[in-house]
């Protein structure tokens, strides 16, 4: 049995923002205790002194294409769009996903230790989605939940990779009538297969079941704020309980009825360039404002759009636009787990939660924040050569 005990740990404490000094203890792959000092014997235990250093969840990112649109190694590493059929909910980003991407390195380097990976937005129906921690060559062994939910999308992706081969859809009408047909289509097949009169099974649609089911997330790329209301509608349509909105750009024109339908928001790439139409009102107070009114907020990079390493410095921005500190903290932990629906198990520092943990040598909220180790699953995957002075390893 592996042992790691971690001495003198600063932890800040997610409910208050308060910063307390403890031990935790490591047991295999999950947080077995914390307390104020801990005194605990075993073979082969490994004792790290943190030396009052800040230790954190590890970082969760709630949205991401990583692995899947590779780094540095252009068009052969774009993996994330089948866009040769505008309907494709069968396919799966974990087929297509490269653990050896070097943005997993960078992860592991910053603290994000968990993410969400999706296929890419230019099919309305674009596949399922998973999420995984960042370290590890065996994708089927780095899961933690496979399939997370459905990935669809609205807007202006869809109709400008579609639209100008005069090919449905071209409009918005469009995007959400295909989604439409196709959980219509679902839902007879779903009816016939309980009746048994289902002789060969479809695989498009028996990816849509549990969508409607209510088993699996429906996660709705929608920038404008329009789009934002038409997912919501098409959701409630289908009786579809568990909707996300993915970017959420122009959610601050639409507050109070996002607030109203209690839609929580994987937001961002916030420091994005405003590269497309519906990045045009990019907002850095966007989270503030829809946190003061109850709104669920993850943060996320939407890796590579903003590389994996920027979302601590997101966090960071937000908070210099009147994001509490706290919140901020919370929008990348456990928020984002929340809206992965893994909050049983990544996003905090409790016993029983997954050994998940990443040791700073500032404030996490410190631009100057440097990372000092990461652990994964109770292993040490990360530790900074030239910060490893700052702590004591026996």
């Amino acid at each position: 049995m592996q042992h790691i005990l971690l001495k003198n740990c600063l932890i800040i404490d997610m409910n208050n923002g308060n910063t307390n000094k403890k031990d935790i203890l490591i047991e295999n792959s999950k947080i077995k205790q914390i307390a104020e000092n801990i005194d605990f014997e075993a073979e082969n235990i490994k004792r790290i002194d943190v030396k009052e250093n800040y230790v954190m969840p590890g970082m969760v990112d709630c949205h991401t294409h990583m692995g899947i649109i590779e780094e540095s190694v252009g068009k052969l590493g774009l993996d994330n769009n089948e866009a040769a059929d505008p309907v494709t909910p069968h396919v799966r980003a974990l087929d297509a996903v490269n653990p050896l991407d070097v943005a997993f390195l960078d992860a592991i380097k910053c603290g994000v230790t968990t993410v969400m990976c999706t296929p890419g937005s230019n099919n309305p129906i674009g596949g399922q989605n998973f999420v995984m921690k960042t370290y590890g060559h065996i994708i089927d062994k780095m899961l933690v939940k496979n399939p997370l939910g459905l990935k669809v999308a609205f807007g202006e992706d869809p109709i400008s990779t579609y639209g100008t081969n005069k090919k449905t859809p071209v409009t918005r009408m469009g995007v959400a009538a295909l989604i439409r047909e196709t959980f219509m289509k679902a839902q007879d097949y779903m009816y016939n297969k309980e009746q048994g009169n289902i002789k060969e099974r479809d695989i498009k649609l028996e990816a849509i079941i549990p969508v409607l089911k209510g088993d699996m997330y429906l996660r709705a790329h929608a920038h404008r704020a329009d789009d934002m209301v038409t997912a919501i509608r098409v959701a409630e349509e289908f009786n579809i309980k568990k909707l996300v909105i993915e970017h959420g750009t122009e959610a601050g024109l639409i507050i109070d009825y996002l607030a109203e339908k209690n839609v929580p928001i994987a937001l961002g790439p916030v420091i994005t360039p405003r590269i497309k139409v519906e990045l045009r009102e990019r907002d850095y107070s966007l989270a503030m404002h829809l946190i003061e009114k109850g709104i669920k907020v993850g943060l996320t990079t939407d890796h590579p759009y903003n590389t994996i390493d920027q979302l601590r410095p997101v966090a960071i921005l937000t908070v210099s636009e009147g994001l509490k500190a706290i919140d901020a903290l919370k929008c990348i932990t456990i928020n984002g787990a929340e809206i992965l629906g893994c909050d049983d198990r990544v996003g905090k520092i409790e016993e029983g939660y997954d050994a998940d943990l990443v040791v700073f040598d500032k404030h996490p909220l410190d631009m100057m924040a440097r990372t000092i180790f990461t652990i994964i699953n109770g292993d040490i995957v990360y530790l900074s050569q030239r910060r490893k002075e700052k702590i004591e390893i026996k």
